[in-house]
């Protein structure tokens, strides 16, 4: 295994018995054909099944739709790409050229894509019980914040069938600013309605995010003025 994917693996807590597999999840296709997306597609398929069984177990109570909504807030583009980051996994990819100068690295797509592939690395390396372990793991933070309210509406889609029901235009989005460094970019976003003069701000570490956030304020605001 190459020293630098190495350190990352340690930094993961994974030893790998085929360490070709770990080099090839965080290979993207823009180094050629030899690339992470059989195992992308592997991982995602056990993840999801992982996080289903998972919160069946903890909500016994919840509808199926509940626990529908409550996967889809964990299993994400945004929610993979925020613990990627947290393990700073964009700084071990394997990038073409063209990835590289666009800064792929720091991109959702792909870092979500990679922690997938890994996890598929995983599983052809030593089985699904050891990648249910290490799901389970790294998705242990974000699992112990969720309750049955976490499966609500985002903001974003609550404030837009707000703006339907009372027939006038949908909110806009504009994003307003980014700063912080390059590998960890914070988004600042203003959300802005014809009805009220205000607009909500909101800051994430992706442009959804912010989005979320300001919307989030613009329904804050609009209780406030009980319109």
């Amino acid at each position: 295994m190459i020293k630098k994917q190495k350190i990352l693996a340690k930094k993961l807590g994974l030893t790998f018995v085929q360490p070709q597999l770990f080099i090839m999840a965080l290979t993207h296709r823009s180094m050629g054909a030899n690339n992470n997306e059989r195992l992308e597609y592997l991982g995602d398929s056990v993840l999801g099944f992982v996080i289903a069984e998972k919160l069946f177990a903890m909500f016994p109570d919840a509808r199926e739709g509940d626990l529908s909504r409550l996967r889809a807030s964990l299993v994400n583009q945004t929610s993979l790409a925020e613990i990627a980051r947290e393990h700073n996994i964009g700084d071990y990819l394997l990038l073409g050229s063209g990835e590289l100068k666009s800064g792929g690295f720091r991109r959702d797509s792909i870092l979500s894509d990679a922690l997938e592939a890994i996890m598929g690395a995983l599983v052809v390396d030593q089985g699904d019980k050891a990648c249910k372990a290490w799901i389970l793991f790294i998705f242990a933070k974000k699992l112990a914040e969720l309750d049955l309210d976490s499966s609500k509406k985002d903001p974003k889609t609550e404030l837009q069938e707000l703006m339907q029901s009372l027939k006038i235009q949908l909110p806009v989005y504009e994003l307003t600013n980014m700063t912080g460094s390059a590998h960890s970019q914070i988004f600042n976003v203003k959300c802005s309605t014809v009805f009220i003069n205000e607009s909500g701000m909101g800051s994430g570490v992706s442009r959804k995010k912010a989005e979320q956030a300001s919307a989030k304020k613009m329904l804050q605001l609009i209780k406030v003025k009980k319109i």
